[in-house]
């Protein structure tokens, strides 16, 4: 392998997506974030400039929807799209014509479903080259959090796309109100970190640095697939329960395997279950063991990503992990598919 096939995450600029319903205080979060040191050098993407009260920390307007903070933070208005903002604020970064930043914040919408930002980091071959999903996180709050949890598709669907969700204003209910709150996020996406925030004080480490970097594993590989320690199990066990009716259908599943796919045999299984129930298949995480070598894998919706070859297995446990967040996807549709072919022996390896 050459250098780009063993690092092919290696100078891609890392986006943190923070996402959350209405009211979850998303401005508030970012509001602090953008007064913190650790920012930088940093880029922060959002709607308009104005809801996040920032008018005395700006020095200068680079262009019409660039805007140089006084702690050396960028913050970058969505006027078109958001592909055009990112192409946007990566070449003027390139020409100079702005300050170097090492990473971007991007804060979606209330009402938005993070699923097709990330599957435009994907798809779209310009970005793919120079940014990298470094994680989603999903802000909710606790008074109205579980009545939207209740009705709104997309609160839903915010907390199964997470990597961390932060719950806002417990301050305002009782610890058994939260720890329901809690146990419902869990029960959802039980591969998410969840923990609670006030008034928007969190340190930007918190929100950072949360996918995976680099080819090169160690024990950030298991955080990154949700995992806090190792196990060595049987060939097919399911510890992530489904979640209950209320929540839409979503449901998160666990699937171990101890025999090793061939490249050709898993990726037909994804390519199958993507092209039937891609808007189902919310997310998938994996590390998968393809002829004995560990692959990192993930999949949003219909988008697959490139996988990623790991120089080494980052534990004693050798054994393909998946964990599957859907929706009204029966889970023995997808264990009796990946129960079939890790049965099939093709030749292959991942490119």
């Amino acid at each position: 392998m050459n250098n780009s096939e063993r690092e092919p995450l290696a100078g891609k600029l890392p986006i943190t997506l923070i996402t959350g319903f209405l009211g979850s205080g998303k401005t508030t979060l970012l509001s602090r974030l953008l007064k913190h040191e650790g920012m930088n050098r940093a880029a922060v993407v959002i709607n308009e400039i104005g809801e996040i009260g920032i008018d005395h920390d700006l020095v200068e307007v680079s262009s019409e929807n660039i805007t140089l903070l006084a702690n050396g933070c960028i913050c970058c208005t969505v006027r078109t799209d958001l592909q055009e903002t990112l192409r946007d604020l990566f070449g003027k970064r390139r020409a100079g014509q702005i300050p170097d930043f090492d990473r971007v914040i991007v804060e979606t919408t209330g009402l938005a479903d993070p699923a097709p930002v990330v599957q435009t980091l994907v798809s779209d071959t310009m970005l793919s080259a120079h940014y990298r999903l470094d994680g989603i996180i999903t802000l909710v709050d606790a008074v109205n959090g579980p009545a939207q949890l209740d009705t709104q598709a997309e609160a839903q669907k915010q907390v199964a796309l997470a990597d961390r969700v932060l719950i806002t204003k417990t301050d305002l209910v009782d610890a058994p109100q939260a720890a329901r709150l809690i146990d419902r996020i869990a029960a959802i996406n039980r591969s998410a970190t969840i923990r609670t925030v006030l008034n928007g004080e969190i340190d930007p480490s918190e929100v950072t640095g949360i996918g995976l970097t680099s080819s090169r594993a160690g024990p950030h590989t298991l955080r990154f697939l949700g995992e806090t320690g190792t196990a060595g199990v049987g060939s097919l066990v399911f510890p992530m329960q489904s979640g209950t009716a209320h929540m839409a259908g979503i449901q998160t599943l666990s699937l171990r395997f101890d025999r090793p796919f061939t490249w050709a045999a898993f990726s037909a299984a994804m390519e199958l279950l993507t092209s039937m129930r891609g808007a189902d298949l919310l997310r998938v995480k994996g590390i998968v063991n393809v002829d004995e070598h560990p692959v990192v894998v993930q999949c949003v919706q219909h988008i697959f990503h490139p996988p990623i070859r790991m120089d080494r297995w980052p534990s004693a446990d050798t054994g393909t992990r998946l964990v599957f967040i859907t929706r009204n996807i029966p889970e023995n549709v997808i264990c009796g598919l990946f129960h079939a072919v890790s049965e099939v022996a093709v030749a292959g390896s991942p490119h």
